[in-house]
Parts: structure tokens; C-alpha cells; sequence
């Protein structure tokens, strides 16, 4: 069950650097909070015939939880919003793994502390290592983008 998991987390990741592909064309067309609308609107569209047809039922409301914990909807527009401009300016490939890198170096720090109600996972040397990669990753990524754009408008500039 566990490689399944991991297996449809690398799915989700996917279709988040589609989504941001897409998205990043679309608000370059009609706007960065229009493209952010339609994609929560759509969202939400979605999920509520989810939640008709297939959600089981709970005992505990949204009214019944902390307060505090309904903030975790709020944290997808800025998301959104984000890429959006993001993927129009850097590219795909560097917003995604910028986003990558934020998210696990503060997932880390969640699980090390055990905020947020989680348990707490040790900060060990593998997962430190793990987050200085993927830096250089965005490093790498970057830094190549670069070159290549140096090189089109040098090409440019000859012409």
C-alpha cells in the first residue's frame, strides 16, 4: 500500500506541474486572478459532486473542528496565484521544483517539530541531505534556464 501511495503522490506532482503549465498560459491571457478563479471554481464544482456521490459520512462537521485547521483552504490561492505568475516568468520546470524545495524543507520542519497536531519525526542527516539535492537541483535547473536564455538573446542580438 505504501509504494501505491508514493506511486499516486509522483502522479499528484505530475498533474501539479501540468496544472501549472496550463495555468501559466492561460493568466498570461486573461489574467492572473481569472485563471485563479476558474481553476477554484472548477475545484470546487468537482469536489461537491464528490462529496455528493461518493463521501462517506462523519460524525464531525466543518463547524466542529478547530478553527485554526480550516485554514488550510485559505493556503491554495496564494499557491495558485504564485505559480500562475510564476511559470509565465521562470518556466515550469524552475517554479515546480522552487515549490518542491519549499515544500519539503518546511514539511520537514513540521515533522521535526511536530506542528500542526502531526507526530514528530527527528531532522536526521538523510533528510538534510536530501533537502541540500534537491537545492542544488533548483541551482542546476536555474542556472541552466539562464545559459540557454543568454544564449537565445545573443542569438537575437546577431540577427
Amino acid at each position: 500500500m505504501t509504494i501505491l501511495m508514493i506511486i499516486l503522490a509522483v502522479l499528484a506532482g505530475a498533474v501539479l506541474s501540468i496544472q501549472a503549465a496550463i495555468n501559466g498560459r492561460l493568466g498570461a491571457q486573461v489574467g492572473v486572478f481569472r485563471c485563479a478563479f476558474l481553476t477554484f471554481a472548477l475545484g470546487a464544482l468537482i469536489t461537491a459532486l464528490l462529496i455528493f456521490f461518493f463521501e462517506p459520512k462523519y460524525s464531525v462537521t466543518l463547524l466542529d473542528v478547530p478553527k485554526w485547521q480550516l485554514l488550510g483552504a485559505l493556503l491554495g490561492v496564494p499557491y495558485i496565484v504564485i505559480m500562475v505568475l510564476a511559470v509565465q516568468r521562470i518556466g515550469t520546470a524552475i517554479a515546480t521544483v522552487a515549490v518542491i524545495f519549499g515544500q519539503l524543507t518546511m514539511s520537514m520542519l513540521i515533522d521535526h517539530f511536530g506542528w500542526l497536531g502531526n507526530n514528530a519525526m527527528p531532522l536526521s542527516e538523510q533528510r538534510l541531505g536530501a533537502i541540500l539535492c534537491l537545492g542544488i537541483a533548483l541551482y542546476f535547473i536555474y542556472s541552466s534556464g539562464k545559459n540557454t536564455e543568454a544564449k537565445q538573446n545573443d542569438k537575437l542580438a546577431s540577427e
